[in-house]
């Protein structure tokens, strides 16, 4: 099984690889508004193109489904949060 398959089938998995991430994005001298909006982004590009592959990441997908921009936003800030904790 790919890395990429791993990561989107566990949300435990896809929290840490997330975490991890965030870690380099800050080590390479990114700060927090650029790193939300990278998450944003990267949020827009999952709910257009991935499946998703557990239960997990079905709500989130959900959740960003019916929110609008600035819920969006705050989804993604919080998941930037969540993926810190999980480094």
């Amino acid at each position: 099984m790919s890395t990429e398959k791993t990561v989107l089938t566990s949300f435990d998995t896809w929290k840490k690889f997330l975490g991890d991430r965030v870690q380099q994005a800050e080590k390479m001298g990114m700060n927090e508004e650029t790193i939300n909006k990278l998450a944003y982004e990267i949020g827009d590009f999952l709910d257009e193109k991935v499946d998703p592959a557990n239960p997990s990441n079905r709500a989130l997908k959900e959740l960003w489904e019916v929110g609008d921009e600035d819920e969006r936003r705050t989804i993604a800030c919080l998941m930037v949060k969540l993926a810190k904790q999980n480094a």
